[in-house]
């Protein structure tokens, strides 16, 4: 039986294989088209661990023909950058494909720079952090970003019937009977499925055959948890698990996850900046200081060293989860985004569009606009939505006490309108 990892084994290497991101490698997506046009520019793909980065990279070098070097930012500096780029100078625009790309130093994207620009080498960059941040601006510039998803169950089932199929060819069965824990460890990661697989195969083995049931997958992988853990993917399982401590209030297990973070070596900023995203989606108007503290922690640890950031960090994720909690600001941005895709783009009324010139005044634009200043309470009753969308109702206040303040505020305001 092959000994290497069951991911390696099956990793795809042409197009009409490869499974999941239909947006970029369907029949009509942009990373599809640039390989049927044997052209590619340099690119960063952003998104969660094993939903096909490196495999995305090598595919692209298979199918042009090109040279491939690969890189991982946690163990290469500029020393070995230099002499990739050294090496690739005499090579026809090879790829170097550069693994968790965010986190190398600012002098290291420095030294890509010159050979990105003048096309010595085409760089693939992978990276699970937003690149805006991790990414400097010149070398950001000159690559285009591609987001990829989680794979979803149309996707994990595939790659399980490829499974399967491999080790029929290797001349045992596999019977997948159950597949919620296997997808549930997965967590739409295609490497962590394979693993799973793998493992449960290798430990369960009888007379040539495997059955799979939820109860076997969940006691073999914690029993193999450091196995399971192969690429020590398992460090997102603890961001997910400090994420959602401080959601559900509880400062006690934030604390804990927290401090397995620092123990695994993330960096603080990584830290800072979730929580900066967890207080405008999951507390949002229920305590609008809670983006102000962790706005004032991601700048302190900026300005603070190690080991004192911890300090910090720490107040910020127990202030985090004591808070009253709301998504309803987050929740309504994304029905607004919803309805945009939906109707289009639906005019403006003629009474809440600008009005600089006289034309436009001659026109009515602005005409019947009601300054809400000139009148009582600073609220005068106007329609600011389209016509076809009047009285839709996007944000709708949690059950916090400073949101039901903001129900009954919008209440007194609307009346009937929205329903608050």
């Amino acid at each position: 039986m092959d000994s290497r990892p069951l991911a390696e084994i099956l990793r795809p290497l042409d197009a009409d294989n490869y499974v999941g991101q239909e947006k970029l490698m369907g029949n009509d997506g942009i990373l599809r088209k640039m390989l049927q046009n044997k052209a590619i520019t340099s690119m960063i793909f952003w998104g969660p661990p094993g939903v096909g980065k490196t495999t995305l990279a090598l595919l692209i070098a298979n199918e042009l023909g090109r040279k491939f070097y690969q890189l991982s930012a946690i163990s290469s500096g500029v020393k070995e950058v230099r002499e990739v780029i050294s090496a690739a100078a005499s090579e026809n625009s090879p790829i170097l494909f550069i693994d968790e790309i965010h986190r190398f130093s600012k002098s290291q994207q420095d030294s890509l720079l010159a050979a990105v620009e003048h096309g010595t080498v085409t760089l693939i960059g992978a990276t699970t952090e937003n690149p805006s941040f991790e990414v400097i601006a010149p070398l950001l510039s000159r690559c285009q970003v591609y987001v990829l998803e989680s794979l979803g169950l149309e996707h994990l089932n595939l790659l399980s019937e490829r499974a399967t199929q491999h080790y029929q060819n290797e001349g045992f069965e596999i019977d997948i009977q159950e597949t919620d824990t296997l997808y549930r460890f997965s967590g739409g990661d295609a490497r962590k499925l394979y693993n799973a697989l793998q493992l449960v195969a290798e430990n369960s083995i009888e007379d040539g055959k495997v059955v799979i049931t939820d109860a076997k997958v969940a006691k073999v992988i914690q029993q193999n948890m450091a196995r399971f853990d192969k690429s020590g993917e398992m460090h997102y399982d603890i961001i997910s698990a400090f994420i959602k401590s401080v959601r559900g209030s509880d400062p006690n297990a934030a604390l804990y996850w927290m401090a397995r973070l620092i123990e695994g070596g993330e960096d603080p900023k990584f830290i800072a900046r979730r929580m900066l995203i967890l207080a405008a989606e999951d507390i949002g108007l229920a305590n609008p200081n809670a983006l102000l503290m962790a706005n004032a922690c991601f700048d302190s640890i900026h300005k603070i060293g190690w080991p004192e950031s911890r300090i910090i960090l720490a107040e910020c994720a127990v202030y985090l989860a004591s808070s009253d909690k709301s998504n309803a600001s987050y929740l309504g941005i994304d029905a607004a985004l919803e309805m945009v895709r939906k109707t289009g783009d639906l005019p403006v009324p003629l009474h809440l569009r600008n009005s600089p010139t006289k034309l436009m005044k001659e026109l009515n634009y602005g005409k019947d606009y009601k300054y809400a200043h000139d009148y009582e309470k600073n609220f005068v009753d106007m329609e600011f939505l389209p016509e076809k969308l009047s009285g839709t109702k996007f944000y709708d206040p949690g059950k916090s006490a400073r949101e039901n303040n903001l129900r009954k505020f919008l209440s007194e305001r609307w009346k009937g309108k929205y329903g608050y």
